[in-house]
């Protein structure tokens, strides 16, 4: 079977290089960014702006290769890349939660943002948190270091 996405937009962040950004939204508290939709899509965002926040799925384009076992973040052992969020997949996809601020037209500004700049948009959807809630969650490996996500930054080793 051969999947084909395009692209419906692009993000724009502060982050030029991948060293150093937040890991994940919670640690990009209060950073801003735009979503640029691309105007044959632009319909698709009536009614956007009555939501909070938006999931953002986009495409980790500078990923150059899958590895299938990886050295997290947070982390010096290694792990099966599907019990991590690290961008080395079979399928480099990415997924953000982001506080959405305004709709202007076919423009998103966000905020938290932690993806790189000029990263493909593949879809949005809106955050409804009765929709995706969750009890009596297990975080694996992740327990004994979850603490360290706002103040984690990245490195280069999923260039």
């Amino acid at each position: 079977m051969d999947i084909t996405y395009h692209p419906i937009g692009i993000i724009h962040s502060p982050f030029h290089d991948i060293a150093a950004m937040p890991i994940q939204p919670s640690g990009a508290l209060g950073i801003r960014g735009e979503v640029e939709i691309y105007p044959q899509f632009a319909a698709g965002l009536q009614d956007l702006d009555g939501f909070s926040h938006v999931i953002l799925l986009y495409h980790f384009h500078r990923v150059q290769e899958a590895k299938l076992r990886v050295v997290p973040f947070m982390d010096s052992e290694p792990r099966g890349i599907f019990a991590t969020r690290a961008p080395k997949r079979p399928n480099p996809l990415g997924m953000s939660v982001v506080r959405l601020l305004a709709v202007e037209g076919a423009r998103l500004r966000i905020e938290n943002v932690d993806v790189l700049d000029g990263t493909p948009l593949l879809d949005l959807k809106p955050y409804v948190p009765a929709f995706v809630h969750a009890t009596d969650v297990r975080v694996g490996w992740l327990e004994r270091v979850q603490a360290q996500v706002r103040t984690h930054r990245s490195d280069r080793r999923f260039q």
